[in-house]
């Protein structure tokens, strides 16, 4: 298999990882489809909820995804925003400060007995991929200098 290939399953893999939940969901189960509703109900209101309420300064802060407890007392939220590493904990800091608000604001929009106590969490999914993306370009640039025969081969796939 070639580099480029490598690099394509690798890809795939990590955005078919991604979307499993397998990454996400450790410690909380999801037992049935009120769960499932729970979960995107709050996704989509907390994303909301960023897009109002916090500045364009910060960036675009966003939900990757929500995991929830059998209870529904509780909930895990991964959050990402674009931005180099700096504005990424600026915007992560912003949200944990805000949690309060964000937690009444979610409260007064979701129909639930309880709103779930929510924990936020950095996503730190899509740095990781972008890193293993960047290592194979290195590999990739370490064996065209290594390999000039090589060079025309890749250029022509």
């Amino acid at each position: 298999m070639d580099l480029m290939n490598l690099r394509r399953e690798i890809s795939l893999s990590a955005t078919l990882k991604k979307k499993s939940l397998s990454l996400y969901n450790t410690s909380f189960i999801m037992p049935n489809l009120r769960h499932m509703r729970v979960r995107e109900l709050i996704k989509r209101e907390l994303n909301e909820i960023f897009r109002r309420e916090f500045p364009v300064e910060l960036g675009m802060i966003s939900v990757s995804e929500v995991g929830i407890s059998n209870d529904l007392h509780s909930a895990k939220v991964y959050v990402s925003s674009i931005g180099d590493e700096k504005a990424q904990h600026k915007a992560f800091r912003t949200v944990r400060k805000s949690a309060s608000k964000i937690q009444f604001q979610l409260g007064q929009v979701v129909a639930l007995r309880y709103a779930p106590k929510l924990k936020f969490v950095m996503d730190e999914a899509r740095n990781r991929g972008d890193r293993v993306l960047q290592i194979l370009d290195e590999i990739q640039q370490d064996s065209l200098v290594d390999n000039p025969d090589e060079n025309d081969q890749i250029e022509n796939y």
